[in-house]
């Protein structure tokens, strides 16, 4: 294969990519990338206020990319986004689902411990990333189903591999979403077309608005004694930035993994292959 064939690869003229969580730090960043390797590409998110911000990045191909208010939560309401995306650019051909996240109120701490948790707050951290990965798969899944052929990406974590400290339900349910990742792969093979394909990352730690209070100290903008042990804990010796996932998503949207499904991908640093010694 030459140059030229494998830049081909990489080439996402002509297809549309639906992202979940897409006005949000990593999912906002996620977007921009396709959209600059041709993609058209739908952005859907409860919160639109930072999609204008989001296209204006995207420009001069900002005609290609479309924001479409969705809950990730609300069936519904993905199958209109789903009308929307279809009339415009006429197909569906990869899902990444970057919605999730964490919320302090189910994390325990000094203040509050794991007694205390609150069953509304862990309903909806299981809920948003658990359901929030699902959902999307049944209505866009459904699409790539009756056309036999499609790209499911969904974003996992370090901590579905390796249980962290305080943020249980968020562990939990990235461990369901990689197990989850895994049974739909075998599905969607099986049962409609080994041409639809479904994949996981597991990033390490990147800062997002999610995790902020975990790793920053809010009033100094200095790392926490958590953050500093994971900093310690990562061989690459830094937190991950949003361009560190683009390889990795890439190469699982792309046809160089057309034999590649099923597979959780770690991106990390080495904290994952680090025994802390």
């Amino acid at each position: 294969m030459d140059a030229i064939e494998l830049a081909r690869l990489y080439d996402f003229s002509g297809q549309t990519a639906v992202i979940t969580g897409g006005t949000g730090t990593l999912g906002g960043e996620i977007a921009c990338a396709l959209v600059g390797c041709g993609a058209n590409v739908a952005i859907l998110d409860r919160n639109m206020d930072p999609a204008q911000h989001i296209l204006e990045l995207m420009e001069p191909r900002r005609n290609h990319a479309v924001a479409v208010r969705a809950d990730v939560l609300d069936p519904e309401s993905l199958r209109q986004a789903a009308k929307v995306i279809l009339e415009k650019f006429g197909a569906v051909h990869s899902l990444v689902n970057a919605a999730g996240g964490n919320k302090p109120q189910a994390t325990t701490g000094s203040n509050q411990s794991f007694f205390d948790l609150p069953p509304d707050a862990l309903r909806w951290v299981f809920e948003l990333n658990m359901l929030g990965t699902m959902y999307p798969c049944q209505v866009f899944g459904k699409i790539m189903a009756d056309k036999g052929e499609g790209v499911i990406l969904n974003i996992s974590s370090m901590s579905a591999l390796r249980p962290l400290t305080r943020v249980l339900a968020y562990s939990a349910a990235k461990a369901g979403v990689s197990n989850f990742t895994q049974w739909l792969a075998v599905h969607m093979a099986q049962t409609y077309s080994p041409q639809i394909r479904v994949n996981a990352i597991a990033p390490g730690f990147f800062l997002t608005q999610q995790n902020k209070f975990l790793l920053l100290d809010e009033k100094s903008g200095e790392m926490t004694a958590r953050g500093k042990s994971i900093i310690e804990h990562t061989p690459m010796a830094r937190f991950g930035r949003a361009e560190d996932l683009f390889g990795a998503i890439l190469w699982l949207l792309s046809p160089a993994s057309a034999f590649v499904t099923g597979v959780v991908v770690p991106v990390d640093g080495g904290f994952s292959a680090y025994g802390g010694v």
